[in-house]
């Protein structure tokens, strides 16, 4: 169930946006490659997931994203997903996932950094991505036995390659229209997964920032040799405004339904929308 909704976080935040260079920590919205930026630095979007199968919406998680820039220069998104009181009393479970994604003019992926807990396991990650040769570098290390060698993974890619947060961010950037259809190259754990994406229509969503208009986007993310090789379905809604806030996520599986829904949104300007009257 982990993977999954860490799936539905990442949907709803990735297909928002892929940042395009940003100059320092409170620059202007500049052009990316694929349209113009709908988010500036300092954007922080905060969501609630929820997991149904007998027992309706039973709370598991909080999700966090920001889009931020570092004193070099450099901007990334970070993400962060934290178990919450009701899936560790009856599922005995519990995690902790921070990502960050760093780039480059045009969503250009560079690294990303990953910590990941489930229970007592923890793992670290990183990838690197070489552009100029076409291949991507993933570590994994365990800090808890130092002594483990580390497990690494290598892959080839060719043209434009994201990993999870910038490849749904830079669906947040396309020209979103009802039939229109993408297909994005992701990178995960140092393999490289190619992702049709549809917009499939348009439809009012109320949300916490009230009732809004959105895009129906249906990413193909299940099935074989896809990031999740089982049966399932994934929707993200993204509001058809300048903003293309994602402001909701749904998973459907075999085990049951994760609904992640936005709480509050804060723009990069720092104005904080949260439940709507």
């Amino acid at each position: 169930m982990k993977t999954l909704l860490i799936f539905a976080i990442v949907g709803i935040l990735s297909i928002s946006s892929l940042i395009a260079v940003v100059g320092s920590a409170f620059a202007d919205k500049v052009p990316l490659k694929s349209g113009s930026s709908p988010f500036e630095v300092g954007e922080k979007l905060s969501y609630e997931g929820r997991f149904s199968k007998i027992v309706r919406g039973i709370t598991v998680a909080d999700l966090s994203f920001e889009i931020d820039s570092d004193e070099a220069g450099t901007n990334n998104i970070k993400m962060e997903a934290r178990s919450k009181g009701t899936v560790l009393r009856l599922f005995r479970f519990s995690f902790l996932q921070r990502y960050q994604s760093d780039f480059t003019e045009g969503l250009r992926i560079s690294r990303t950094v990953k910590f990941d807990q489930q229970k007592e396991r923890v793992r670290e990650s990183q990838a690197t991505f070489d552009h100029q040769f076409g291949k991507v570098v993933y570590t994994e290390t365990d800090p808890r036995d130092p002594l483990k060698a580390p497990r690494t993974i290598a892959s080839d890619f060719a043209g434009e390659v994201h990993d999870l947060l910038t490849g749904i961010y830079l669906l947040r950037t396309l020209p979103l229209a009802v039939g229109s259809t993408f297909e994005v190259s992701i990178s995960d754990s140092g393999l490289v997964y190619t992702v049709p994406v549809t917009v499939t229509k348009r439809e009012l969503q109320n949300t916490s920032i009230g009732r809004v208009m959105c895009f129906k986007v249906e990413p193909q993310v299940f099935g074989d040799d896809r990031l999740i090789e089982q049966k399932g379905e994934m929707i993200i809604w993204i509001t058809d405004d300048a903003r293309r806030i994602p402001v909701r996520s749904l998973i459907k599986a075999d085990i049951g339904q994760i609904d992640v829904r936005l709480k509050s949104f804060v723009a990069g300007n720092g104005i904080a929308t949260t439940l709507a009257k």
